[in-house]
């Protein structure tokens, strides 16, 4: 609105000083006197200034002439779109320059603005696969969907815009949550272009998502090839993908291919967890304990874990505590210090009723690095020494606003997930879950949560001053933490492995 109040102030100016000029002119005496082949003509000063006008004009038409005479002479020597270009050169100014208007539109995030800018330089140019790409991205920045696929499917009838359709089409179906048909065009775009990163991604992301486990070996092969993946990460998640596969064969009851598959996730990538625990107990199955025990101990000494532990226990399920400790000292000692290695070894001491050295195995963890599951390791020391039920109590209350530990974790969204996939769960992120300690992993509890222990305490003492009654009855076999996670005791362990672990529902494991 300003603009053209500004254009209009500016066409009166120019016209009331052409007229003041026109008018000073008329009044200035004298003359100029024009020879032309011994031809005199006398102008006055306004005669002249028209005459001038008038031969600038006619410099301009003749010039415009020789233009066309050019045109003409070259459709003649058989160039049959020189006419057509002499007449459309205004119009392809007029379009280009609304071309242009629509890429700057598109750029400030003006969406209606780029779609009416499209239309006018289709009008000049009768270029739909330039406009039509401009009106698509136009009417996404409008939220108009519905437009913005009608200018993609446009874009698909021509050779040279058909992947930016087909890509158009498929983020549009992503946006929708119509993941089986955008990975139909993911596929096509992958085909068009199979060297284009981000289609890569998005393919092998859709089919991890519908567990098209060898699809996806086959795209992350085609990232490796064209150097969009480092060689170290497409090993990782090589063996992620075969470890999928093993899984799902597993399902279908074929043990032989599972384990098979099994070991070769392992061989791809030795420090997975999930792939060592499948492939030992594919070795186990196979009665090939020593490659087992291998598998195990190479992966424990990248990163120990209680799967782990629990997968090496099953090589001798039959053996007595005793033995189980003296069999699980080749684990052990390969990371002593580790706060995993000294919790396993405190639980096998708990199998094997040794309470002295379970509490030497824990040492200070309970204290100095609290996790719910050395504390409630700790309360079934304290259990299995005879101290008093305020104490064991005291242990359990505290596991309430300890950190669970670590746990399977999102590293794209934080998300806690009780098992290890190969997809995050909430926002379907391949290859995102670790063995961590969550952000989120302490509990907040009121500040009276400090009190239970000794609540707890008086509790119980006066319930056995009222009573006067004869000592309780033995301990029960079982030590429930706060979380009502079961947590094995000595008077009843029918596994050697106890496993004290705080994995309760609603806080999952993690990974490595």
């Amino acid at each position: 609105m300003l603009w053209s109040l500004i254009k209009i102030v500016l066409f009166i100016a120019i016209v009331a000083g052409l007229t003041l000029l026109a008018g000073n002119l008329m009044q200035t005496d004298g003359s100029v006197v024009v020879s032309i082949a011994n031809v005199e003509f006398t102008l006055g000063p306004l005669q002249l200034a028209i005459a001038l006008l008038l031969l600038l004009f006619a410099v301009w038409l003749i010039l415009k002439i020789i233009g066309l005479l050019v045109a003409f002479v070259r459709f003649l020597n058989g160039d049959e779109t020189a006419m057509s270009r002499y007449f459309d050169r205004h119009r392809e100014r007029k379009g280009f320059e609304a071309l242009a208007d629509g890429m700057l539109a598109l750029a400030a995030g003006e969406g209606k603005e780029a779609m009416a800018k499209a239309r006018k330089a289709e009008k000049y140019l009768h270029r739909p696969d330039l406009t039509n790409l401009i009106s698509a991205q136009g009417a996404e920045i409008a939220g108009d969907d519905r437009k913005a696929i009608e200018a993609y499917k446009a874009l698909l009838a021509d050779d040279r815009t058909r992947f930016v359709g087909v890509r158009g089409l498929m983020k549009q179906k992503l946006a929708e949550g119509d993941t089986d048909t955008a990975l139909k065009l993911a596929e096509k775009a992958f085909a068009l272009k199979p060297k284009h990163a981000e289609t890569q991604d998005i393919l092998l992301q859709l089919q991890a998502g519908h567990a098209d486990w060898s699809g996806a070996r086959r795209t992350l092969g085609a990232k490796l090839k064209t150097g969009t993946l480092p060689r170290d990460v497409h090993k990782r998640r090589d063996a992620v993908l075969a470890l999928s596969e093993a899984r799902d064969v597993l399902d279908d009851g074929k043990s032989i291919e599972a384990r098979e598959a099994a070991i070769e996730a392992n061989r791809l990538s030795p420090d997975l967890i999930p792939a060592a625990v499948m492939a030992a107990r594919g070795y186990i199955a196979n009665n090939q304990e020593k490659y087992a025990a291998r598998v195990l101990k190479k992966a424990w000494a990248v990163q120990p874990h209680p799967d782990l532990a629990a997968a090496f226990a099953e090589i001798r399920p039959d053996e007595t505590p005793s033995e189980r400790i003296r069999r699980f000292t080749t684990l052990t000692r390969i990371k002593p210090d580790h706060p995993e290695t000294r919790m396993l070894l405190a639980e096998l001491n708990i199998a094997d009723e040794n309470f002295p050295a379970a509490r030497r195995a824990l040492g200070d963890l309970a204290t100095a690095d609290p996790t719910a599951r050395s504390v409630t390791i700790m309360a079934a020391i304290e259990r299995g020494e005879g101290a008093d039920d305020a104490v064991v109590r005291g242990w359990l209350t505290r596991a309430l606003s300890v950190s669970r530990g670590p746990q399977w974790v999102c590293d794209n969204c934080h998300t806690i997930h009780s098992n290890w996939t190969p997809v995050c769960d909430a926002c379907g992120a391949f290859d995102t879950l670790s063995w961590t300690v969550p952000k989120s992993g302490e509990v907040a509890m009121p500040a009276s949560t400090g009190m239970l222990p000794l609540i707890v305490g008086r509790a119980a003492d006066e319930e056995s001053k009222a009573v006067q009654t004869v000592p309780a009855e033995p301990v029960d076999a079982e030590i429930v933490t706060a979380d009502e996670t079961p947590s094995p005791v000595p008077e009843d362990t029918p596994d050697p492995v106890v496993d004290t672990r705080s994995q309760a529902p609603d806080a999952p494991n993690r990974n490595a």
